[in-house]
């Protein structure tokens, strides 16, 4: 059985899914940018702010689901840049001090 997980502290879906779906033990979290939820767009301009922007988003839908970030097994990070590689990686691990996920990977 599966069940959508819904955060009022991240940004509503965009489209016809859910932010989150957890079917057993497993959460599946869809994709977030770095739209600011109570405004409804994105505020910050740079890439630092929009990265942090975009881990609240996460940790919101994580925490509807009674989850953290040490739950997480596996990411995906989309960047338009490799020359935001530094600045994306060194505020992300801010968020997976003790055992990261397995693989993070950065396209």
């Amino acid at each position: 059985m599966k069940k959508a997980i819904h955060s009022d502290r991240a940004p509503a879906a965009l489209g016809p899914y859910s932010q989150a779906i957890l079917t057993g033990d497993t959460l599946f979290v869809s994709g977030q940018v770095g739209i600011d939820p109570a405004e409804g767009r994105i505020l910050e301009e740079s890439v630092a702010g929009q990265t942090r922007q975009v881990m609240r988003n996460l940790e919101a839908v994580l925490r509807a689901a009674d989850m953290s970030f040490a739950n997480v097994v596996k990411t995906t990070i989309y960047l338009a840049s490799m020359e935001d590689f530094q600045t994306v990686n060194g505020i992300y691990g801010e968020y997976f001090k003790a055992d990261p996920p397995a693989r993070a990977t950065i396209q």
